[in-house]
């Protein structure tokens, strides 16, 4: 498999890289990721008053994507517009966001600490990772040089932007073959390549060709493009078969590893061990929570927005609970 993220990474802002000394501050909350949904889970907390620290790689997994669709109010807009924008409104009410890669994560007496790659530390009452997941596509000379244009994932994202055009759906399993179904009702040029599919069941193949799909079996050698737009998909007999757009099926693979280091639990899920939250985004240790792609592999970009404000209300909601319990001892000590 070829790792999606293999192309160059583009800045979200560099411009706007902050330079706090982290360290120096008691954090209510580090924030471990500054895409869709760690930045609307800071927003909501800092908007809160509390203190937050958002820690960034700079790497959102659709950067490789120039728009964005299915987000209402921001339907075929730029991602990295998005977490530009993101930044903005986040430092405008005093969330502090630092470009850097987080390397280790620990539980310290009364929270966390987090170290980045280039040796600061922090340390938080709460943390909240919003890491995401990253692609991994099959290894097919020209697949990765088109993802995120020619080669896409996700019907809800692209498929209205392929309707009515010649779509190839490039399956590596036989639960992959939903795709080529959710992709029918965009349109009738619909290919639909089974050659990574070890062992095609009769039966799927006669269903896929009963709705007016044609399945190729032969195996997908090359990506063919022609200015850099793709074109066609060469096969390993030497032939090539026209398409407009391929929606591949790329293994998920979560960057958890802040989560695996703090030793939270993992459920099994259709894209793999994934890890286990509940319906707020908190996982089975106490303090840290996860959002996004990070808890949700099939989280779009309003869903993990979504996520992330869910986490950031709920978390706050402890802290104000903490703080009232501890005025209620204070008059109880006072009135005994």
């Amino acid at each position: 498999m070829t790792d999606a993220t293999t192309p160059p990474t583009v800045p979200a802002h560099p411009s706007e890289s902050s330079t706090a000394p982290i360290s120096d501050e008691r954090w209510d909350v580090i924030i471990i990721g500054g895409g869709a949904a760690g930045l609307s889970a800071a927003l909501v907390l800092a908007r809160a008053r509390r203190r937050v620290l958002v820690l960034d790689a700079q790497e959102p997994r659709n950067r490789f994507a120039p728009h964005m669709h299915g987000v209402l109010s921001r339907d075929g807009y730029s991602p990295l517009d998005l977490v530009a924008d993101g930044y903005r409104e986040v430092r405008a009410v005093d969330g502090v966001i630092v470009d850097a890669r987080v390397a280790t994560t620990r539980t310290i007496a009364d929270g966390f600490e987090v170290v980045t790659e280039a040796g600061a530390r922090a340390t938080a009452r709460r943390l909240i990772v919003a890491t995401g997941a990253r692609d991994l596509l099959p290894e097919i000379p020209g697949l990765a040089d088109q993802w995120g244009r020619g080669v896409v994932a996700c019907p809800y994202c692209d498929g209205y932007e392929a309707r009515e055009r010649a779509i190839g759906v490039l399956a590596t399993s036989v639960a992959g073959l939903h795709k080529a179904h959710m992709l029918r009702s965009y349109s009738e040029d619909i290919t639909v390549f089974t050659g990574l599919i070890d062992g095609l069941p009769d039966e799927e193949r006669l269903v896929l060709e009963a709705r007016g799909m044609r399945v190729e079996t032969r195996a997908v050698t090359r990506v063919v493009a022609s200015s850099g737009e793709l074109t066609a998909l060469g096969l390993d007999d030497g032939s090539t078969i026209p398409v407009d757009v391929v929606f591949a099926e790329p293994a998920l693979v979560a960057l958890d590893e802040p989560l695996r280091q703090l030793g939270a639990e993992r459920v099994d899920t259709p894209m793999g061990p994934w890890t286990d939250v509940d319906a707020l985004g908190r996982t089975s240790v106490d303090g840290v929570w996860a959002v996004g792609n990070a808890a949700n592999p099939g989280a779009l970009v309003p869903i993990a927005a979504g996520s992330g404000a869910a986490a950031a209300l709920a978390l706050n909601g402890e802290f104000v609970a903490l703080d009232v319990a501890a005025a209620a001892e204070r008059v109880a000590r006072v009135a005994s």
